[in-house]
């Protein structure tokens, strides 16, 4: 790879502003022990949380970028409970999460509305993490691949070719989430090498594919050596700094060895 792995600690709504400060300054006291210098690092706390974690990464010189869950593909104006570009680049966000599998399944955006997001962000000079996915009807029919496709075609139609730096892509097993079932190392490895396949035919080679399915210390180095993830968005993992930072260390671990 040319680039390092991306480990993303997605906080859901989780954490108060008050949690939210312990855990970042946990994570800063451990890699202030022990520096990971082959893996990048982000968090993405609920948007009550921003101004507070950004402080703490800025005044402590905590070496992770600020990331946001979700935002507008308005620039402003009668839209309720959303918030825009603008703002979350004003509290220090440097990437933002677009079209997670909850965002789509509980609150029903679209592909349409995915797509303006993207433009919207990059535009505005926040990085992307766009995520894509089948749910379990999708994976039993064996339709997975063509699916996947669909979500990145309709994703970059009409996409500005000079922000293709800015995006990184992360692949969500959404039938392996809280089912009971797992997608094993043969399956993520077959979706990492057709995304990349995807990204390669649209110009964006380079692009991290990162994984989000259940990433736990004791998966992380073989989904990123056998599975070849190039990072991982992670969920419930991330909310304790014990469970995160292991599965930065193993990552960082991989591609030290690799180097």
């Amino acid at each position: 790879m040319t680039v390092k792995p991306l480990i993303v600690g997605n906080w859901k709504m989780n954490h108060d502003y008050v949690e939210a400060l312990h855990l970042t300054q946990q994570i800063g006291v451990v890699l202030k022990n022990k520096s990971r210098e082959h893996v990048d690092i982000a968090v993405a706390p609920p948007f009550v949380d921003i101004r507070s974690v950004g402080s703490i990464i800025e005044s402590e010189r905590i070496p992770i970028s600020l990331s946001a869950q979700h935002v507008s593909m308005f620039e402003s104006g009668a839209h309720t409970g959303e918030v825009s570009v603008n703002m979350l680049k004003r509290l220090g966000v440097k990437s933002v999460i677009v079209g997670h599998s909850e965002r789509r399944t509980m609150y029903g955006q679209t592909d349409e509305v995915v797509a303006a997001t993207l433009q919207a962000a990059t535009r505005g000079g926040l990085e992307v993490i766009f995520c894509c996915g089948e749910n379990l009807e999708v994976r039993d029919s064996n339709d997975h691949l063509s699916f996947v496709s669909g979500q990145i075609d309709r994703a970059f139609s009409g996409f500005d070719k000079k922000n293709f730096s800015m995006v990184t892509v992360a692949y969500e097993p959404i039938w392996a989430i809280g089912t009971g079932r797992t997608a094993d190392t043969e399956q993520v490895a077959e979706m990492m090498a057709h995304v990349r396949s995807e990204l390669t035919g649209r110009s964006m080679p380079d692009t991290r594919v990162l994984y989000g399915g259940s990433v736990t210390a004791d998966n992380a180095a073989e989904l990123a050596t056998t599975g070849h993830a190039g990072g991982f968005l992670v969920g419930g993992a991330s909310l304790k700094v014990e469970s995160f930072m292991a599965i930065v260390e193993a990552v960082d671990d991989c591609y030290a060895r690799n180097r």
